[in-house]
């Protein structure tokens, strides 16, 4: 079961404020998951990062924040705690694990939306975040999870007088990272195009280029993630998304591994109170660059999934989602043995204020 608390960044009667500048929010979120494979150490599978442990209630995300912003500077400040930081951030140092955002911002433009923008930061990759009540399902998918969720370095921004653009080219210290590598020397770079035609259609392009190992072993790796959000009806909505990505085999090749993933996700508001959604995806990483199983054929999985929807309050809503994945070949521990299949059940519980 997942319990979440959050205060929005808007200025509201329900948030916290000083002045009227400042803004401070919480978040935290519960979770339960039962695993038909049942692992015995409650550890899932190793290419998932949210709602990760079985049989057993847990703290996902913990997160409090303190967000300020005026006409030419904002910052934010945001730590957590929980699962989600304990097996996002393995790979940072200490304190750094929990981290969510410390980053600051300023407009460098009088008359336009001109910003950069320097520090930890949401990633500008993908459609779906670490914070549960945002997305359109329960769990994240195979092109989520295995992908960045934060980055580090610097962004240059702007946003059109009409809001229907949105453009920005990035520095970066590398693929989710805080802390490089030990023994990484490179830079890494992105960009992200986003369009919005009206209030019923978002269309984002995302980039990111960049060596993530030592000086010995490097190899460019390049990736773009794709998607299309769309409003069909006052009830349906739709995402469709492609992920698709290429790193060279050896340092200097001039042969890549490619990897990719599309996802099709859809929901209907059934009336003020209820909600279905579901998830159509497949991840392809034959030759093991981001999800590495050491099988012959590598993580090839098709992925499904339902959720049900229920807002208790206007800021609380309880959510049960059915999940299941088919691999090609067996990677999923049951028992003393190996699955094909993985099928498992989540429920939440999400409040915000």
């Amino acid at each position: 079961m997942l319990l979440g608390i959050f205060f929005t960044k808007a200025q509201s009667s329900d948030s916290l404020k000083t002045g009227n500048k400042v803004t401070f929010s919480a978040y935290a979120e519960l979770f339960y998951t039962y695993d038909f494979n049942e692992p015995g150490n409650h550890l899932r599978q190793n290419f998932l990062y949210s709602y990760n442990r079985h049989n057993e209630l847990n703290l996902n995300l913990g997160l409090i924040k303190a967000n300020y912003q005026s006409e030419n500077l904002r910052a934010n400040l945001a730590l957590m705690g929980g699962t989600y930081a304990q097996d996002n951030m393995a790979a940072e140092q200490g304190a750094l694990r929990y981290i969510n955002e410390v980053n600051v911002g300023i407009k460098i433009s009088k008359n336009k939306n001109l910003w950069i923008d320097a520090g930890i930061m949401p990633s500008h990759i993908g459609w779906e975040s670490a914070i549960g009540k945002d997305n359109i399902n329960l769990t994240r998918s195979f092109a989520a999870e295995n992908s960045p969720y934060f980055e580090t370095g610097a962004k240059i921004s702007y946003t059109s007088d009409s809001g229907k653009w949105f453009i920005s080219g990035l520095v970066l210290n590398g693929w989710q990272r805080i802390a490089k590598a030990e023994g990484n020397q490179s830079i890494s770079f992105g960009h992200q195009v986003t369009y919005k035609p009206n209030d019923k259609v978002t269309l984002n392009s995302s980039s990111f280029i960049g060596n993530d190992k030592v000086k010995e072993d490097k190899r460019m790796r390049y990736f773009h993630d794709l998607y299309g959000s769309f409003q069909l009806t006052n009830k349906f909505s739709a995402l469709l998304g492609f992920d698709i990505g290429a790193e060279q085999k050896t340092k200097g090749s001039e042969q890549y591994n490619i990897w990719y993933s599309p996802n099709v996700q859809m929901k209907y508001q059934i009336d003020n109170k209820w909600a279905l959604a579901g998830r159509l995806e497949y991840y392809n990483d034959k030759n093991g660059v981001i999800i590495s199983t050491k099988t012959p054929n590598g993580f090839q999985t098709f992925g499904y999934s339902l959720n049900v929807d229920y807002a208790i309050f206007k800021n609380v809503v309880f959510r049960t989602e059915a999940r299941g994945f088919t691999s090609k070949d067996a990677i999923f521990v049951k028992n003393d043995g190996l699955k094909q299949g993985n099928f498992f059940i989540t429920t939440s519980l999400a409040a915000w204020f």
